[in-house]
């Protein structure tokens, strides 16, 4: 599994990342020992990159990621987990579900983005993933609290990444617009920036990706499958965490009839889709199962023949202007 640094960082990501969501029971239970199982399939085809959060089922992906990886060479991978989010102690019972995890409701979230909430989530963080360190901390998702993040949540990350306690720092959002300006304003080493990439839409390469670029930065890419609809475009999928949009869907089905027409699924032209912009490091991918992680590194490692793009262009399915892998062919 081909690896790259984060930025001007000494941290290494490998291509394909394993996202720590759905193994936490994103919208359906998941066991333990299908959650375990998931992670070492990860582990046995070479993906060195995991990703978890506070949100991701209460803490519950922090706790799970902790458990499968304890026993592996600590200087062997790469992990990341965010920060903005501090749980604390509910216990009125019920569920997650309203935040899409089927989890019970043991915590509930408390947006916090001061310095001392930074180093406080970070510090409960470790605790759930009984590690010692993490190796890239993001500000997860600072929507509505753009002010006080580069006022106060930045500067701690900052500061702890110059004391060593972490090696890298970056946000993590689902819009390019603020994370364009961590890029421009701070000295962040990468953004994770999910859904605003993929086949479907390139927002990203309006100002993010050039930015990246010019500043030598990194960009993780999540959400290639849109929440589900590129890796099946059928009645009933996904973009973005709702129903798909008619036209959406429309779009889908005619782009996975042409990579079809080459023996290519759709899901795997959406994950390599991409790298074809030298900004982006890694990709990461949910997965909930060892079978699910079995079928992602055998799409990421599937050739690609270059007539795939082409065909897509042709059928304005994809922009000229659009950067693609090259030599994805061998």
């Amino acid at each position: 599994m081909p690896s790259r640094a984060l930025g001007r960082s000494d941290v290494r990501v490998t291509a394909l990342g394993f996202g720590g969501a759905a193994v936490a029971g994103l919208y359906q239970d998941v066991g333990e020992e299908e959650a375990a199982a998931a992670v070492d399939a990860a582990w046995a085809a070479g993906v060195r990159y995991f990703d978890t959060a506070p949100h991701y089922g209460l803490g519950l992906s922090e706790r799970r990621l902790g458990e499968a990886l304890r026993d592996r060479p600590r200087d062997g991978f790469t992990l990341s987990t965010k920060v903005g989010r501090v749980l604390v102690p509910h216990d009125g019972g019920g569920d997650d579900l309203a935040h899409g995890f089927a989890v019970p409701a043991t915590h509930r979230r408390r947006w916090d983005f001061s310095a001392d909430g930074v180093r406080r989530s970070l510090e409960d963080s470790l605790t759930r993933l009984g590690l010692d360190r993490v190796d890239l901390v993001l500000l997860h998702d600072p929507d509505d609290h753009e002010e006080q993040v580069f006022r106060e949540a930045y500067p701690a990350l900052e500061d702890l990444r110059s004391q060593g306690v972490v090696r890298a720092i970056g946000a993590g959002m689902n819009q390019t617009r603020m994370l364009t300006r961590f890029l421009d304003d701070t000295d962040v080493d990468a953004v994770l920036c999910a859904g605003r990439y993929t086949l479907l839409e390139q927002g990203a390469l309006d100002t993010l990706l050039p930015a990246a670029e010019a500043a030598g930065k990194s960009v993780v890419v999540g959400g290639v499958f849109n929440s589900g609809l590129l890796a099946d475009p059928s009645p009933g999928a996904t973009y973005d965490y709702a129903a798909a949009p008619a036209g959406l869907l429309r779009r889908a089905v005619r782009m996975r009839e042409v990579t079809e027409s080459w023996g290519v699924p759709l899901r795997a032209a959406a994950l390599r889709f991409p790298f074809g912009h030298p900004a982006v490091a890694s990709v990461l991918v949910g997965a909930r199962s060892a079978a699910q992680v079995r079928d992602a590194t055998e799409q990421f490692h599937r050739p690609l023949p270059d007539a795939v793009w082409e065909g897509l262009r042709t059928r304005s399915l994809l922009s000229g202007e659009v950067p693609v892998p090259a030599g994805s062919e061998s």
